[in-house]
């Protein structure tokens, strides 16, 4: 019997926000969405993410309705999932339990069948909430584990804590950390568990280990999720795939590669040659890639790669010596020659024209969208000269703080306030002269536990408070939803359950599209009323323009016959 491998695709969210910042729109997405029905992928990654913000901040759409449309188009032929972040969901601080309940009942209500869950501190606790309503609204709950780095000391960094008392740690995400964190969601009630990675710092080697690891370790399946920025996604995969991981995230191959996710099609032709069957109409596949390949072309001015060769899953011939690398990065694969499997894999990625590995993400170790974060902090301040010596501060400020994963949104959290010390630096002061709230927030505990323990006098010194401090959700205070009486006695704001949550979630760009969507509903009514009304008005006229002065003064005598009776 063949092996299965099912497959998650995530063209439509991952792919979108990686490479074309989440700009698809209502009308780009229906276009797919028929062939998606046939396509029979096991699960379409479309919501949560960006997708929500963006929507509404540039799109003037209605995510609920993005949601809901796919849904109906898709129907039972796969199942819809989303990403949020816990108990912090969309945002930084973390929400009482009537938002994050609300939220994810009305997800599954709209048409999620699995909520992907993540925190950025890798705290379990941050997530068991998430869970429990996920589930009690009949949704599958996948809780991930975020893959991260230890941070980079040199040698003359570890002899000078050494001297000063204070030894830097050698090792903290090992084999261990992940499946003692994988067991904890497992116990929690995790219907699945994935590896996030969403850096794409992951090597081929490191997903083979532990991915082997949880397959032996944990009894329900393993996803595997990476990224291919600094040029390990593709090889990471294929090593995932070769230690028995159970489902992965792929994206179609017009939007796939560099900051996404690793092209299905890519992935077919391992899986073809493996023996495994992933249940993909590729017919279907080709003709989204069709579709997506215009949908690119209309969203040029955010795309900065160029396209990938034509390829057609369905019928293609590659070249002999294309043929043989792929042939030999299953061998290697399987033989765990890890460096051979990844040059590779990124010279099959060279030939079908992928974008090449970012180097400055590679060496650095960070993710992309740290590393353009902090550069355009940097830019707007005309300090890029000091971009060397931000990443060289990085590992000490992250070791500061709890040593917290570098994902969205503490990689943002430690690289601006890298930036703040580099800057505090250049002008002769100490760190952490100047702190950012969210930093500051990080070291009280606001946002929960981190992978280290902070040093008491550190947090005394950045947050005012020695303890440990959780985020005290009783003094969260409810958004207004203010009334428009112009428009009638019960207009607000929001008019519903789920508009009263994207209040929560998004206040102000939530607020200013309710309020835009309000206006242009009354203004649109009363454009309409008026123009029936000089319709009718028009219609009367013609009609008194038609009549004879016979029928003319008939009805003037009727006129006057009914004011004065």
């Amino acid at each position: 019997m063949k092996r299965k491998l099912l497959i998650r695709d995530v063209t439509l969210r991952d792919g979108q926000q990686s490479l074309f910042a989440t700009r698809m729109t209502q009308q780009q997405v229906e276009k797919v969405l028929p062939y998606y029905r046939e396509a029979g992928f096991y699960a379409m990654e479309v919501w949560g993410g960006a997708v929500p913000d963006s929507v509404m901040r540039y799109l003037n759409e209605d995510p609920w309705r993005r949601l809901e449309s796919i849904k109906a188009a898709i129907g039972d032929s796969s199942m819809l999932t989303a990403l949020s972040r816990g108990r912090n969901l969309f945002g930084y601080n973390p929400y009482p339990e009537e938002v994050i309940e609300g939220f994810n009942r009305n997800a599954v209500k709209s048409g999620i069948s699995i909520m992907r869950i993540f925190d950025a501190l890798n705290d379990t606790n941050n997530i068991r909430s998430t869970v429990k309503y996920v589930k009690e609204n009949g949704g599958i709950a996948d809780c991930t584990v975020c893959f991260t780095v230890d941070p980079k000391f040199s040698r003359k960094e570890r002899i000078k804590a050494m001297l000063n008392g204070k030894a830097l740690p050698k090792k903290i995400f090992t084999e261990k950390y992940y499946i003692a964190k994988a067991k904890e969601l497992e116990a929690m009630g995790a219907d699945i568990i994935t590896l996030k990675d969403m850096a794409g710092l992951v090597t081929p080697e490191q997903a083979a280990t532990i991915i082997s690891a949880l397959k032996k370790e944990v009894k329900v399946p393993i996803d595997f999720h990476t990224h291919c920025t600094p040029g390990y996604g593709l090889a990471a995969t294929l090593a995932a795939i070769v230690n028995g991981v159970d489902i992965v995230d792929t994206a179609i191959w017009n939007f796939a590669g560099g900051p996404a996710a690793p092209a299905f099609e890519i992935i077919q032709i391992f899986c073809d040659k493996l023996d495994i069957e992933t249940g993909v109409n590729l017919k279907a596949v080709s003709a989204i890639n069709s579709e997506l390949k215009n949908i690119r072309a209309e969203l040029k001015e955010l795309d900065s790669y160029e396209f990938p060769i034509d390829f057609d899953i369905t019928n293609y011939e590659l070249p002999a010596r294309i043929d043989n690398l792929f042939e030999q990065a299953i061998l290697f694969a399987q033989s765990g020659k890890y460096d051979d499997l990844l040059d590779t894999c990124q010279a099959i990625e060279r030939y079908f024209n992928f974008p090449e590995p970012n180097e400055n993400v590679k060496d650095a170790e960070i993710p992309g969208g740290m590393y353009t974060n902090m550069l355009a902090q940097l830019k707007q301040l005309k300090l890029e000269k000091l971009l060397p010596r931000v990443l060289e501060i990085i590992p000490t400020v992250r070791l500061d703080a709890g040593c917290p994963p570098l994902v969205t949104p503490t990689s943002q959290i430690v690289g601006a306030q890298a930036v703040n010390c580099a800057i505090d630096e250049s002008k002769g002061l100490p760190f952490y002269t100047n702190k950012s709230t969210q930093f500051v927030n990080l070291v009280k505990g606001l946002y929960g536990k981190t992978p280290l323990p902070i040093d008491p006098k550190f947090r005394l010194k950045i947050a005012g408070v020695e303890e440990e401090t959780p985020y005290d959700t009783s003094n969260y205070k409810k958004q207004p939803n203010p009334s428009f009486p112009e428009y009638g006695d019960n207009v607000k704001l929001a008019s519903n359950e789920k508009e009263e949550l994207l209040l929560e979630l998004f206040p102000t760009v939530a607020e200013k599209y309710l309020r835009n969507k309000i206006v242009n509903h009354y203004e649109t009514l009363k454009r309409q009323k008026e123009e029936e009304e000089q319709r009718k008005l028009m219609e009367e006229k013609q009609k008194y323009y038609s009549m004879t002065e016979e029928q003319r003064w008939k009805r003037l005598m009727e006129g006057l016959q009914k004011y004065f009776c």
